[in-house]
C-alpha cells in the first residue's frame, strides 16, 4: 500500500495512468479501503454499495481466502513456488509475505499488466529477491507459462501453486475460461495446487437476486467487468484436478480460522472458491 495518508487525486496521476476507466486492481484496492485508487475507482465501489451496502466484504473474503490457502500450502504441501495471476496492488499479507514467513525459501512470481501494480511491484523487488513481478495478460496463459522470467524463477519439474483469486470473473472474452485454465493446468507438474476464487451466483431465491444485481452494476460501471458464475461454471475451471477438502465452498467457509459466531452477510454468499491438486 501507499504510505501516504490521503488518496491520490486526479492531479497526482502519472502520465501513464488512464483515469477515464476504472482499473480492476485499483477498484479492488478501494474495496479493501486502500489508498492507491482514484475517484473513478471509488465510484465503482459506491455504485455496488447502493445495491449491496456490505459489498466491500467480497474483497475481504477474497483476501482472507488467499491468506488461508497460502498458509495451507506452505505448511502442509511442501510446495515452495507460487504463480499468482492478477496479483493486484500490494496490501497487507500478500502471497509472498504469508509463504515466506513460513518458509523463507518460497519463490513467488506475480503476474499483472496494470501499470500501477507494476510500479509497486518494481519497488517490492528492491526488498525481496525471492519475489518477481512480470507484465503479462493473465488471460493469455500460453505467454505466461512460456515467459522466460517465469521459467527461470519457477522450476516446472517441481510442484507449483497457481493462484487465480478474484480474477476470472473479470474475463468476458470469447475463449471459454475453462480453456484458459486448461492451458495453465496442463503446464503444471504433478502435485501442483490450483486455487481459484470467483464471484458466485448461488442460484437460490434468497441470494441469487443480489448476485445478479451486483453483476449488473459491475458490468455497467466504469470498470465494465464482474461476472457472477454458477457452481457448475466455476467447477469447470478445475477440470482434471482432485479437489481438496472441503471442495467447492463459499470463500468464508474454506477452513475459517475459528468457529462462526456471527452470521454471514448476504454478500458473503456471493463469492466462492476451491483448491485442487493435479494428480
Amino acid at each position: 500500500m501507499s504510505t501516504t495518508d490521503a488518496q491520490p487525486t486526479d492531479h497526482d496521476v502519472p502520465i501513464y495512468i488512464d483515469t477515464t476507466k476504472a482499473s480492476i486492481a485499483r477498484v479492488y484496492d478501494a474495496f479493501l479501503n486502500g489508498k492507491d485508487n482514484y475517484e473513478i475507482d471509488r465510484e465503482v465501489l459506491r455504485r455496488v454499495q447502493r445495491v449491496a451496502p456490505e459489498a466491500a466484504q467480497l474483497a475481504r473474503d477474497n483476501r482472507e481466502f488467499l491468506i488461508r490457502v497460502t498458509r495451507f500450502i506452505a505448511t502442509q504441501t511442501g510446495i515452495k513456488q507460487y504463480l499468482d495471476c492478477g496479483s493486484g496492488l500490494p496490501t497487507a499479507e500478500n502471497t509472498h509475505q504469508v509463504a515466506q514467513r513460513i518458509d523463507p525459501d518460497s519463490r513467488v512470481v506475480y503476474v499483472d499488466n496494470d501499470p500501477v501494480v507494476l510500479a509497486h511491484g518494481r519497488a517490492l523487488l528492491e526488498e525481496n529477491d525471492q519475489t518477481l513481478f512480470i507484465a503479462e495478460d493473465i488471460f493469455e496463459p500460453e505467454r505466461i507459462v512460456q515467459n522466460q522470467c517465469v521459467t527461470r524463477t519457477l522450476d516446472f519439474t517441481e510442484p507449483i501453486a497457481l493462484f487465480q483469486l478474484g480474477t476470472i470473473h473479470h474475463y468476458a472474452g470469447e475463449r471459454p475460461p475453462a480453456d484458459i485454465m486448461k492451458v495453465y493446468i496442463d503446464a503444471l507438474p504433478s502435485g501442483s495446487i490450483v486455487a481459484i476464487s470467483h464471484f458466485f451466483d448461488p442460484e437460490t431465491d434468497e441470494h441469487s437476486p443480489l448476485a445478479r444485481r451486483m453483476e449488473d452494476v459491475f458490468l455497467h460501471s466504469p470498470m465494465g467487468s464482474g461476472l457472477f458464475r454458477t457452481r457448475p461454471q466455476i467447477e469447470e475451471l478445475f477440470a482434471g484436478l482432485e479437489m481438496i477438502e472441503p471442495g467447492f465452498s463459499l470463500c468464508a467457509d474454506w477452513w475459517p480460522d475459528g468457529p462462526r459466531i456471527k452470521p454471514l452477510d448476504q454478500v458473503q454468499y456471493c463469492i466462492a472458491g476451491a483448491v485442487g491438486r493435479k494428480p
